[in-house]
């Protein structure tokens, strides 16, 4: 049953904050929390993501992220998790899902029985993703945002399927990784993994990786490399919008938001700092692309600001690392 009206608890629904994750039993990729404060926004067909088609979820991501008051995506990285545990990855995704939240609100609610935020708001509701919009909206952004990126590492690993599974433990998943070890995706921790664990000082390793797979493409460097800088500018507050947008004119390869700012991000790539200043390669004449190309996005997506930034990102070295971003402008 959906809860009606403009009450849960005599707390007033705009003044609710949604907290959900997705991905806490995947075996490979990150885990993702969703925070969403509607601010009194009507959207039609929010329930929990597990309900609705990929492209009723992407209809709605797109919805929930022009009409909400705020949004935000915590992530945690598989490798990180790792380390410290699904409980406490769970507890940071969620403050890094909050932080990102900026307007007033009375209320947290997260859907399940764990409080994964020490807040005197916070409240726990099971199935809140099926009766509290807010925790709804949540889901689908964390669900859009995960499925996003698993599709896009299927393209770096080749042969895991990602794309289809998302990081689960599939029949065709676990045949991937009897067949070809494991990735830098995968998470050890988790018991079904456990044989792949090689322990050699503080250094984990599979000993079923193939260590005879064909060089790196461009395209799969290049794709580090963007991935990285996407995770630089989560952790200095920055929503990632989208990758790889692509216009008549040229290609954005990250767009972001932090505040009231929307930034479009160019990153270059070398494979060592001797190789010179990658930002040289953006022109005045690559800049005023940019410049159109963020125009054209906003008003395409009809963002309410007029706070653009054009951006660069200067990343280097295996695994690649961000030397330098710098705001063009």
């Amino acid at each position: 049953m959906r809860i009606q009206g403009c009450q849960i608890n005599g707390i007033i629904n705009m003044m609710i904050v949604g907290i959900d994750e997705v991905g806490r039993g995947a075996w490979a990729g990150p885990l993702v929390v969703g925070a969403v404060l509607l601010g009194g926004a009507s959207i039609e067909g929010l329930t929990d993501s597990k309900l609705l088609t990929k492209a009723q979820r992407e209809v709605l991501n797109l919805e929930i992220r022009q009409k909400a008051k705020a949004v935000g995506l915590g992530w945690v990285s598989a490798k990180h998790l790792d380390v410290i545990g699904l409980s406490e990855a769970l507890k940071l995704a969620s403050r890094r899902a909050l932080a990102h939240i900026r307007g007033e609100y009375t209320e947290i609610i997260i859907d399940g029985t764990i409080r994964l935020i020490d807040d005197s708001r916070v409240t726990l509701m099971k199935k809140a993703d099926l009766l509290v919009p807010s925790v709804s909206a949540a889901s689908i952004v964390a669900k859009v945002a995960r499925d996003n990126y698993m599709r896009h590492v299927d393209g770096i690993f080749e042969g895991y399927k990602f794309r289809s599974h998302v990081g689960y433990g599939t029949v065709a998943h676990r045949k991937a990784i009897k067949e070809r070890g494991v990735t830098p995706l995968h998470r050890l921790s988790f018991a079904p993994l456990a044989e792949y664990i090689a322990v050699e000082g503080d250094v984990l390793f599979s000993p079923r990786l193939d260590v005879s797979v064909p060089r790196r493409t461009t395209k799969q460097i290049g794709d580090e490399a963007e991935t990285e800088v996407a995770r630089f500018l989560e952790e200095k507050g920055h929503v990632i919008l989208g990758r790889n947008w692509r216009t008549k004119f040229c290609e954005i390869d990250i767009i972001s938001q932090k505040g009231d700012a929307v930034f479009f991000t160019e990153v270059k790539y070398r494979r060592n700092e001797n190789q010179g200043g990658g930002l040289a390669a953006i022109t005045l004449k690559k800049q005023q692309q940019m410049a159109f190309a963020a125009e054209l996005y906003v008003a395409k997506h009809r963002l309410q600001t007029s706070n653009l930034c054009l951006a660069a990102a200067d990343v280097t070295g295996r695994p690649p690392k961000v030397v330098t971003f710098l705001e063009l402008g």
